[in-house]
């Protein structure tokens, strides 16, 4: 999965700079002259997105793009406050959070960029091979604490998530836990890649990932195939079965925009759907939707 170069504005200054220069149409005036617009939201997406900025600055060289993420819920709380330009969200905006933007005189317009299955990885050591979505939910509201409940040894299952203002975090809790609360003593974790590094380094953790940062992690974790149900085969994520519906932890992947976007917001989205930018879907790890 190929990350931003430096070129991408990453740091905490330059996203802050760009947040107090931020307009909505993404036409403010950039150091040199240029324009520059944000792209504010998903740590699931930020390096998708770091790319996308990359290659849309490569072909339109007079725009300045700065990507930075923070969770989906922060993304969509800053294009609400006109504090970013493209909101990047790994899940779809609630109805509490339209309501505030109807307050706002915001109409927020989604565009789906790709989509992304989420991987359950444990440490390699485990010898538990797949996992139903039921065993799961289980594992992840305290109901099961133990590896030997779903066919591991007797040792204590630590359980890693994102934090809740992520949008893998609502999506999990919402298709995996059916709304169930976290099991208490689960540790949120501040950006998935600390998940990752987690379950490299502890082996009896467990933690869910985005499936582009799975293939990223290579042998360092391991993806555990997953069962609808205690009948049905496992089956792994992948472009193929994500886009089939035969894996059962999959989601869509948005753009939002304050209003139809126009001049260079409008660009930059275009861009993200067209050719290249789903051609980069593909390259970073996941799954292109044209």
């Amino acid at each position: 999965m190929k990350k931003a170069t430096p070129n991408v504005k990453l740091t905490v200054a330059a996203v802050a700079l760009a947040a107090l220069l931020a307009t909505s149409c993404g036409r403010q005036q950039g150091g040199d002259g240029g324009q520059s617009l944000t792209v504010k939201g998903s740590d699931t997406m930020v390096y998708l997105a770091g790319s996308w900025a990359e290659a849309f600055m490569e072909a339109n060289p007079d725009v300045e793009v700065a990507v930075t993420g923070g969770g989906s819920g922060t993304g969509i709380a800053a294009l609400l406050n006109g504090t970013t330009d493209v909101c990047a969200a790994s899940r779809a905006i609630e109805p509490n959070e339209k309501e505030l933007a109807q307050q706002k005189g915001i109409e927020p317009v989604e565009f789906v960029v790709a989509r992304d299955g989420i991987a359950v990885i444990v440490n390699p050591a485990n010898p538990v091979a797949s996992l139903t979505l039921e065993q799961i939910r289980s594992i992840y509201t305290g109901a099961y604490t133990s590896w030997q409940e779903v066919g591991g040894p007797d040792e204590q299952i630590i359980v890693l998530s994102r934090e809740s203002s992520s949008g893998t975090y609502v999506f999990f809790q919402e298709h995996v836990l059916k709304k169930q609360d976290y099991r208490q003593d689960a540790r949120l974790m501040p950006a998935t890649a600390t998940i990752i590094q987690s379950v490299s380094d502890d082996k009896w953790s467990i933690g869910y990932v985005g499936l582009g940062y799975a293939r990223e992690a290579g042998e360092k974790v391991k993806t555990l195939p997953v069962q609808a149900d205690a009948k049905a085969t496992p089956v792994m994520p992948s472009e193929e079965t994500v886009l089939s519906d035969k894996y059962s932890i999959a989601r869509p992947l948005y753009l939002y925009t304050a209003g139809q976007p126009q001049g260079a917001v409008k660009d930059f989205v275009d861009f993200c759907l067209g050719t290249q930018g789903q051609k980069i879907v593909r390259e970073t790890g996941y799954v292109a939707v044209k």
